[in-house]
């Protein structure tokens, strides 16, 4: 079955904002092939991160109108494999990024109200 690249497109939600990774990757507010390699890798961690908390999203939304007890379970396993994939990347965005970096460290696990944690 083909679909032409709008069809495909509205399948998926996009709009013009964000092209289809088989067009190559989202190009954003300047050209691609403009952008440094390590830029250019960001973005792609950046954009991935996006698409796997989306899958999380898409997943959960299933799991809770599904009537099925089975396909529930098997829903929530997909879930939680998404979630696995957004913290990957999300790792490895701090790791490349100091300023995630610092801010993850300054906010993540600690205990009382989020904003409470400005040193």
């Amino acid at each position: 079955m083909n679909f032409s690249k709008e069809d495909l497109q509205r399948r998926a939600g996009i709009t013009n904002k964000r092209k289809l990774l088989s067009e190559g990757a989202y190009t954003g507010h300047e050209p691609f092939e403009t952008l440094s390699p390590e830029v250019q890798d960001f973005s792609r961690a950046l954009h991935s991160l996006i698409e796997e908390i989306e899958a999380v999203d898409y997943y959960n939304q299933r799991v809770d109108r599904t009537k099925d007890k089975e396909l529930k379970g098997i829903l929530e396993h997909n879930r939680d494999e998404e979630v696995e994939h957004a913290i990957l990347i999300l790792e490895k965005i701090r790791r490349i990024n100091s300023v995630f970096d610092e801010k993850m460290k300054e906010y993540l696990f600690k205990k009382g109200e989020i904003t409470d944690n400005k040193p």
